[in-house]
């Protein structure tokens, strides 16, 4: 397969892990690393007109933490999803705790890139749009073993 909208490495700025308990892998991660615990954020199960998994207005809950690690220019971001449906319960419940997705800023190319991984086969597992930019989780998770953030810009 010939890509014309490559990903750049140099845009690179996520590794995101879904967990079942957030607490105790924010415990190990922050002691493994070394660094002071963040704060935990959640989130409801209201619909979000603004966000769609799989086609369909997403309404899930969240816990998320965030492990800045500005001097490399990426973030370690833990998630723990409730047991509605969303990306993440998609990949716990078939996989257990791992690595959900890795984000990539890619600027003005965003559309091309996106729109390039789904005219290869990759469906568009959650789309999320806010006022300052959007993510886009694509489902290549068979082909590399992660799915894909792409992102404008952060």
């Amino acid at each position: 397969m010939s890509v014309r909208h490559p990903v750049p490495l140099t845009g690179f700025i996520q590794v995101a892990v879904v967990v079942e308990d957030i607490e105790a892998a924010l415990d190990a991660w922050c002691e493994l690393l070394d660094l002071p615990r963040p704060e935990v954020r959640e989130t409801g199960p209201t619909p979000n007109p603004n966000e769609t998994y799989r086609g369909q207005t997403a309404a899930y809950g969240l816990k998320l933490a965030v492990l800045d690690c500005p001097e490399r220019g990426f973030v370690i971001e833990l998630h723990e999803p409730d047991a509605n449906p969303s990306t993440f319960r998609e990949f716990l419940d078939r996989h257990g705790n791992g690595v959900h997705h890795l984000g990539f800023q890619v600027g003005e190319a965003r559309d091309a890139v996106v729109g390039e991984l789904e005219a290869t086969g990759h469906a568009l597992r959650t789309v999320g749009v806010y006022d300052d930019g959007s993510w886009t989780i694509v489902d290549t998770e068979d082909v590399l073993g992660v799915n894909l953030n792409i992102k404008p810009h952060a």
